[in-house]
């Protein structure tokens, strides 16, 4: 029962498609992949046109794949292929979200685009957006990844709920659910961390606590003026020319 009381605070799906990639204009595919449990989830996958680079697009709790579609779009142009996932009950997914459902989901995109796609993992960069932060951290243990980008994420669900209405009791029920903190140490991959000084969501420090727990190689960018959900168009270009550095310093594309 708590399990269920818990999983209806943290995930927020929306069924569906808002927008197909037709509908922006630029090249895409559906792609339906069935996880380690049998679950079928769905994606896009976007090519970049000669990339022989890929980045696993990981979301935040909210909506659904399709409505990250302009982002990713803006990531291709950056001479990277992405496979944008929907989670387990999101989009035209089956199933319904847990912790450990979206966990499988994550291996089963990284094993589609290793598998399917054809791309060594180390070159192919994981990309995870508030909760997808956390999801990306669980899959980036132990893994020879080119690289991990983390935006307006958090240490762990409990250090989110505890400064808010009833934090003390909302923390213990959260327990030790996403607990991000005790897992970075284990990524081998270089880091690359962006958050919002304005984050109303996720709190700036959580962010800061996170990456300090992270191994070296590692960045932290602080988008000044951004909140949660405006990062990337407060960050304007510099954003997308740092991440474009960073793509080009872990999986470059040219010799």
């Amino acid at each position: 029962m708590w399990d269920r009381v818990v999983e209806s605070m943290i995930f927020h799906p929306v069924r569906g498609v808002a927008i197909t990639p037709e509908q922006l204009g630029i090249e895409g595919e559906e792609v339906f992949i069935e996880t380690e449990d049998g679950v079928k989830i769905h994606g896009f996958y976007l090519p970049a046109p000669g990339a022989k680079r890929a980045l696993l697009f990981l979301h935040g709790n909210a909506g659904n794949a399709s409505h990250r579609l302009p982002n990713a779009a803006d990531l291709v142009r950056l001479e990277c292929n992405v496979l944008l996932l929907d989670y387990r009950g999101y989009g035209l997914s089956e199933g319904r979200a847990t912790e450990a459902g979206v966990y499988a989901d994550a291996r089963a995109g990284l094993r589609h685009l290793i598998e399917q796609r054809s791309f060594p993992e180390n070159r192919i960069i994981v990309f995870g957006r508030s909760l997808g932060g956390a999801v990306a951290v669980d899959l980036a243990q132990e893994r020879e990844l080119a690289g991990v980008i983390l935006e307006s994420t958090f240490s762990s669900i409990a250090d989110v709920v505890s400064n808010g209405p009833g934090g003390a009791w909302l923390g213990a029920l959260a327990g030790q659910r996403f607990e991000s903190a005790s897992k970075i140490g284990r990524v081998r991959a270089p880091l690359l961390h962006f958050h919002g000084d304005r984050d109303e969501v996720i709190r700036y420090e959580l962010g800061r606590r996170l990456f300090e727990e992270a191994p070296e190689p590692k960045t932290f960018e602080t988008i000044h003026g951004a909140g949660h959900n405006d990062l990337t168009q407060v960050g304007g270009r510099p954003y997308f020319d740092r991440i474009r550095v960073f793509l080009d310093e872990v999986a470059p594309e040219r010799s």
